[in-house]
């Protein structure tokens, strides 16, 4: 499923956040949203899953204005995943990815939609810990669990704001190989908000780089991480290594 961004703007009463967004995320086509803090980033990705009212533009899914969607076809498109998620979110892990399903139950959870949480839990590595408390976890292993109820949700399109940002290094490669792994799976769009450039750069098909609520530039990371857009929109100089196959930015210093 692609979506389309048109002429979006928001803001929170006088102050613009967002500002004339226009930009496609193909299908099956992995875009992050890049750029320093307040740029808008999260506040998009609410826009884009209703949470936030845009005060103009329009997001579209395969050509249907989402904003004349009722909110079980919306959780049949998006599957969004929070920064993180309150401490008193009182589940188990299995209960905390069962709510995943509930735009395909009935009347009750069949073992059918059992077995769906299951094979997600298996394949986030997370079925050890089904039966523990969710609010007793770590950051990072509510992040896990957070992603698994997503993705057993059955999306078209996922939603992702800082996946990576209550992991340690090793944590952060093993979620988002583990997460694009079944992302190319089952041909999902994704569109993330990641502070890490050399982690975009490394899971993204295209990087959108926004600064002051617009959009600087967009396309392909060996296109767009360079070293002037990274001084424009982050105000550092920086060098870039290619040599794995995909730039890798090595910051310098501060841009006077």
């Amino acid at each position: 499923m692609s979506i389309q961004i048109q002429g979006l703007s928001f803001g929170y009463g006088a102050r613009t956040v967002l500002e004339n967004i226009d930009f496609e995320v193909g299908d099956g086509e992995v875009v992050s949203l890049v750029g320093p803090n307040g740029a808008g980033k999260s506040t998009l990705l609410k826009c884009v899953n209703r949470i936030n009212k845009p005060a103009s533009g329009a997001v579209l899914a395969d050509g249907r204005n989402v904003a004349e969607m009722g909110l079980k076809q919306m959780a049949k498109i998006f599957g969004y995943v929070p920064q993180s998620a309150p401490n008193s979110f009182c589940s188990t892990v299995f209960e905390t990815v069962l709510l995943g399903r509930r735009p395909h139950l009935g009347w009750g959870v069949d073992r059918k939609n059992k077995e769906k949480v299951f094979e997600t839990l298996v394949a986030m590595d997370l079925d050890r810990m089904a039966m523990r408390q969710f609010n007793r976890l770590s950051g990072g292993e509510q992040q896990k669990v957070l992603m698994a109820r997503a993705i057993a949700q059955e999306p078209k399109v996922l939603l992702l704001d800082e996946p990576t940002s209550n992991l340690d290094l090793r944590r952060q490669l093993e979620v988002l190989e583990l997460v694009m792994g079944i992302v190319r799976e089952k041909n999902m769009s994704v569109l993330m908000a990641i502070h890490d450039l050399n982690l975009a750069s490394r899971y993204s098909d295209r990087l959108l780089f926004l600064k002051n609520g617009q959009i600087h530039v967009a396309g392909p990371p060996e296109d767009t991480l360079c070293p002037l857009n990274i001084r424009n929109v982050y105000g550092i100089d920086s060098l870039i290594n290619s040599d794995s196959g995909r730039p890798h930015i090595i910051p310098l210093g501060m841009y006077n």
